[in-house]
């Protein structure tokens, strides 16, 4: 879908539903119903995506294997366990621009970030710094915080939180550069979201990147915010490494099976600490059960336990979707579902509430934060109990996010009315 010049009222937005090439991927997904019977307007999927219709079949087909085959369901059933995990592999590479060698599916986001860190944070008396955002995830606060603890240094000292300017609500790329360069001798890590969760913002990851290396710190991604909602090219751009959740935009159900990569130029680096479990071992000899731990080549090295395949089938359900709509249609249509919501809110005047969000559409995805200037968890409560379904976060951010996959343009014109009303009573 091309650029369009925005409009008032609901026949624009109908309009722009019925010529959306990506219409009919929503047929596909539950939508959560009101108690009246009616679809609830789901503007979270940066949160909880929605459930594909087809998880349902997925998830039957492993309970009738585990059931007719029991243990023999890892070789026997339709799908065979044993290396069900790949079934993903191809499929996560395409979704996050990697090579299949650099991605696994495994774990949780903060177990892989943890695991990451154990290879590639090795702190010395000159370099021990990370690089974070001050206002990141509070789970990837509390893990750098503990792994700089656990090499014996002060995260008052070791710990560098990147603040936006005065009176702004995200950061600079300039002033992040300027920081790794001033700063780089002491930083041994570089460790962003590539989107923040809290304000929208999507930091220029390849950049950032590029800065970190030309300083000599190691550069990792936290992608819970940016998998399955902007293009990514990982193998490309060559962070160390990045870790995701499959929860959020990737639609896998709540607390899924999360992501790993490890950029190539590491996947024979047997030589790195990792914490070590048989799932990574060499597959070749893994059921000899030999003493010795030798690492599988790439990501699949990291991995500690056999994977979830309870999980992984509910993620296939929306990876299929994924390879079939493709993460550039994906994104042309969400940057134009994110500016019309960007517009209508505009347009409606008020002065209680801002967008914090940047208003490039290279610098967010799908996701629109809003300050409130007063009140404001009440009012997010008083719009779930009338079937608008956003979040809120703390003191004063309600997050909202058109999900290209199945919200649609008269799902953002009828938020923004309900919205605005609400807001004014």
């Amino acid at each position: 879908m091309s650029a369009v010049d925005f409009q008032i009222g609901d026949n624009f937005a109908i309009a722009m539903d019925e010529r959306d090439p990506l219409r009919d991927f929503r047929k596909r997904f539950f939508i959560p119903k009101t108690p009246a019977g009616n679809d609830c307007l789901y503007l979270c999927g940066h949160s909880l995506g929605l459930q594909p219709k087809a998880a349902a079949d997925y998830l039957a087909q492993q309970l009738k294997d585990w059931a007719e085959f029991g243990v023999e369901g890892h070789f026997h059933a339709k799908l065979p366990w044993m290396p069900y995990h790949r079934l993903l592999t191809e499929q996560t590479a395409e979704l996050v621009g990697a090579n299949p060698e650099e991605v696994v599916v495994m774990n949780s986001l903060t177990v892989n970030l943890h695991l990451m860190m154990v290879s590639f944070y090795r702190p010395t008396k000159e370099r021990h710094k990370i690089v974070i955002e001050s206002g990141a995830f509070p789970s990837d606060q509390y893990a750098v915080k503990s792994q700089i603890r656990f090499h014996g240094f002060d995260p008052a000292s070791s710990l560098i939180e990147l603040t936006p300017r005065p009176g702004e609500a995200w950061l600079r790329e300039q002033d992040i550069e300027e920081i790794i360069e001033r700063s780089g001798d002491e930083i041994a890590l570089i460790m962003l979201a590539g989107v923040n969760y809290a304000t929208g913002q999507a930091f220029d990851m390849e950049r950032i990147t590029r800065a970190g290396h030309k300083a000599g710190c190691v550069v990792g991604f936290d992608l819970a915010h940016a998998a399955g909602n902007l293009p990514l090219k990982l193998h490309v751009w060559g962070p160390d490494f990045g870790v995701w959740c499959s929860y959020k935009y990737l639609n896998g159900g709540p607390g899924c099976v999360a992501g790993c990569f490890v950029h190539a130029r590491h996947a024979q680096a047997f030589d790195l600490p990792r914490f070590a479990g048989w799932w990574g071992h060499d597959e070749g000899t893994r059921f000899e059960m030999p003493p010795n731990f030798q690492p599988m080549p790439g990501a699949d090295g990291w991995q500690l336990s056999n994977p979830p395949i309870v999980s992984l089938a509910v993620l296939r359900a929306s990876m299929d979707i994924f390879h079939e709509a493709g993460m550039q249609r994906l994104r042309a249509k969400s940057m134009l579902l994110t500016g019309y919501l960007e517009f209508l809110l505009n347009h409606t005047g008020s002065q209680d509430f801002s967008v914090i969000t940047p208003a490039t559409p290279e610098s967010r995805g799908a996701q629109l934060s809003i300050r409130i200037a007063r009140n404001g968890r009440a009012l997010c409560k008083r719009l779930i109990a009338n079937g608008i379904i956003g979040d809120w976060r703390e003191p004063d951010i309600y997050r909202v996010a058109p999900v290209p996959l199945y919200n649609s343009f008269h799902d953002v014109s009828q938020f923004v009315r309900k919205f605005a009303s609400a807001i004014r009573t």
